[in-house]
């Protein structure tokens, strides 16, 4: 796999939003990785996983940045690619758990250090209950309720149809509010 390192080193120029001045992929990093690893982090909950998916999504923004028509676009393409590269990884996840060799995820810690005791465990909670979910609806619930993004955000991100997203978050909402009823009974 490439590293940043590698990736720094190429002399990718990208218009900075702010500023309107050409960036380097250095640049767009130290800009946006934070972002990215938010956006990661949210969607799969793996905290020990993180600076994997932010170097991947990294990587593919680097091999893929032809691709980008509208320079001033980094930040929404950055979290396309970071969602698709998060869901692949669920997706794997989901595989290995089916024959048994899914590494178990410490969800206590996908809640900010500074949150209450109470707002951490829920955190946790929510996040083993997002787990029993498939990929896709997990993701279209994380960004619409967590991240807040808008219906054709969550769309667009997803790359799927408004409708499509739609029915994945009712879909992942029935489902939580099932299994979160269930467990505290």
């Amino acid at each position: 796999m490439t590293t940043i390192r590698a990736l720094r080193s190429a002399r990718l120029r990208v218009v900075d939003e702010a500023a309107g001045a050409p960036r380097t992929l250095d640049d767009v990093y130290r800009l946006y990785c934070r972002y990215v690893a938010t956006i990661c982090l949210r969607i799969s909950g793996r905290r020990a996983e993180l600076e994997d998916l932010t170097q991947e999504v990294f990587a593919e923004a680097a091999s893929s940045f032809d691709a980008l028509r509208e320079p001033e676009a980094v930040r929404g393409w950055l979290a396309t690619i970071a969602v698709r590269v998060t869901r692949k990884r669920l997706f794997r996840l989901r595989l290995y758990a089916w024959i048994g060799l899914a590494p178990s995820a410490e969800y206590d810690e996908v809640a900010d250090p500074s949150a209450s005791p109470h707002d951490r465990a829920l955190a946790a909670t929510i996040y083993r209950a997002l787990e029993r979910l498939a990929p896709d609806d997990r993701i279209a619930f994380v960004l619409h309720h967590v991240e807040g993004e808008t219906l054709e955000s969550v769309a667009r991100l997803s790359q799927c149809s408004i409708t499509t997203a739609k029915r994945r978050i009712f879909r992942a909402r029935a489902a939580l509010q099932r299994r979160l009823s269930d467990d505290g009974r």
